[in-house]
């Protein structure tokens, strides 16, 4: 083994030039290197595909990069290149001139590193191709795309099991940044991944600050345009990318800052992809500093100097938030993830479900409930975060969240609703969803209630002084502070050991504005 990891290092230092691992990166390739099917899941940044890249040139034959966008494939091979790896990429980008080179030059052996689209893995003439060559290594990048939990679902990529059969020798690397422990699960099956390993680094970004600024009400759009606009110009020597939600918002925001005399300009599907290809070099370059995207813009953009990730509108879902925040603030200083919301924002979500199964509509749902409870938090929003992967519990900092920012004194004090809504979900048996809790409180006479006897109990009745709104607010704070859970289902509420200790001692329960 003290030999591998001399290659490892060797290779590292040779090719990539630097002088030693970041956090798993060399536990990953061992259990590769080992033979054994690996399940890495690593931050924005945190370097995934030095993973395959340095096994590949020490492994016998070809390594096959799965991956699911040709600007992603075109920026690494390039990479690659210019530090003398020999790799390519087959896909609809290439003219068939070229396209027969590349499979020439893999068919010769001399090529190390072949990266193709599941789409492309998928044709019989690439199938073709790779059944003459010894295929050793079969990564797959943006792993949870394979998973129907996953925010990127993409179904072609459930085809890379069947391909899988015909290398059954080869070792499967899965990688992705972004994959709790329901997707990671789906990820293994969906590969017949067989006494894999799995490496879990930490979801924590110290360096990054997150804000949440309303933009609900009469005018609130105005001023949140407003605070944009203001926020930009104090930083205007930094660079920082502004998602939106459509083509046409981050078309608006753009020529918003022009007309500020703010360096901008727009990136999505809409525009040509010269326009497009010219944008992002501007942006990478440093020539414009800032640029309004649509989900189109960042999966393998690599900017180390971006000091700040705008979200005007309300991300779909917090695997999608936490990909694009996290290429804030890669170079370990100090970047700031500032999201604008509006509970009016899940409404445009909801349209976009419109064509969708009632299976999808509801699976899209939970992600989208899963990323408003961040935005209306009254705790911790970097604990919020890292629970909802499973990650350990931070403790908070100064310099942290616009919530740990906040002095004890701007805090409203809840103890009395919360500790009515607690009991109500005890005394119920811990068997019920939000709904139904709430019609307790308020003393519902609905039939299933009286049937359940539950207009006996001590709580019926006793919640009639708040809304269903505000104790549906009430709901969604006690999830995020951590002191209420749901089950898989996403329907039932149970408590968490804080809140039983929080209501057998007696402790107050606070939240960041009223009710």
């Amino acid at each position: 083994m003290k030999t591998i990891e001399t290659k490892l290092i060797s290779v590292l230092q040779e090719y990539f030039g630097y002088s030693e691992f970041r956090d798993t990166q060399k536990d990953i390739m061992l259990s590769v290197l080992s033979g054994r099917d690996t399940l890495a899941v690593m931050p924005t940044g945190g370097g995934k595909s030095l993973c395959y890249q340095v096994p590949a040139l020490i492994l016998d034959g070809l390594t096959l990069v799965i991956s699911p966008l040709i600007a992603l494939m075109q920026d690494q091979v390039s990479q690659l290149e210019k530090t003398g790896i020999p790799s390519l990429f087959l896909n609809s980008s290439l003219d068939w001139e070229t396209y027969k080179y590349n499979m020439d030059l893999v068919r010769s052996g001399k090529v190390k590193l072949l990266y193709c689209a599941p789409e492309t893995l998928a044709t019989e003439r690439v199938q073709s191709l790779l059944s003459t060559v010894k295929v050793s290594l079969i990564a797959i990048d943006e792993a949870h795309c394979i998973s129907e939990w996953g925010h990127d679902f993409r179904p072609e990529y459930r085809q890379i099991k069947t391909f899988r059969t015909v290398f059954p020798d080869a070792v499967l690397l899965a990688l992705t940044a972004t994959a709790t422990k329901q997707v990671r699960k789906d990820i293994a099956k969906s590969l017949a991944m067989k006494d894999s390993a799995e490496f879990v680094s930490s979801f924590d970004r110290e360096n990054i600050y997150f804000e949440v600024i309303s933009k609900a009400g009469t005018g609130g759009q105005k001023k949140a345009e407003a605070h944009l606009c203001s926020f930009i110009k104090e930083h205007k020597n930094e660079s920082g990318i502004v998602y939106c939600f459509s083509r046409k918002s981050a078309d608006a925001i753009a020529e918003l800052l022009q007309s500020k005399k703010i360096s901008a300009v727009s990136y999505h599907a809409g525009l040509s992809d010269k326009e497009r290809a010219q944008n992002q070099e501007d942006f990478l370059s440093g020539r414009i500093k800032i640029i309004a995207a649509t989900v189109a813009f960042g999966m393998g953009i690599n900017k180390a100097d971006v000091r700040f990730v705008i979200h005007f509108d309300l991300p779909k879902s917090i695997e999608q938030y936490y990909q694009e925040i996290g290429r804030a603030g890669r170079d370990g200083q100090p970047a700031r993830a500032i999201l604008y919301y509006s509970h009016g924002d899940t409404h445009k979500l909801e349209f976009f479900l419109r064509e969708k199964s009632e299976r999808e509509k509801e699976k899209a749902r939970m992600k989208m409930y899963d990323m408003v409870e961040y935005a209306e938090c009254s705790t911790c929003r970097r604990k919020v975060l890292l629970n909802y992967f499973g990650d350990e519990v931070i403790t908070a900092h100064e310099q942290c969240c616009d919530y740990c920012s906040c002095g004890e004194e701007d805090l409203v004090d809840i103890t009395i609703p919360a500790q009515k809504f607690l009991s109500c979900v005890v005394k119920t048996g811990e068997k019920y969803g939000a709904t139904y809790l709430i019609d307790i409180l308020q003393g519902s006479r609905q039939k299933r209630i009286l049937e359940n006897k539950h207009n006996t109990l001590s709580v019926w009745g006793i919640g009639k002084e708040l809304s269903k709104e505000q104790w549906y607010d009430l709901s969604r704070i006690l999830l995020t502070q951590g002191y209420m859970k749901k089950t898989e289902d996403y329907s039932v509420l149970s408590l968490t050991r804080e809140a039983k200790e929080a209501l057998v001692q007696k402790h107050p329960f606070y939240a960041r504005e009223a009710l």
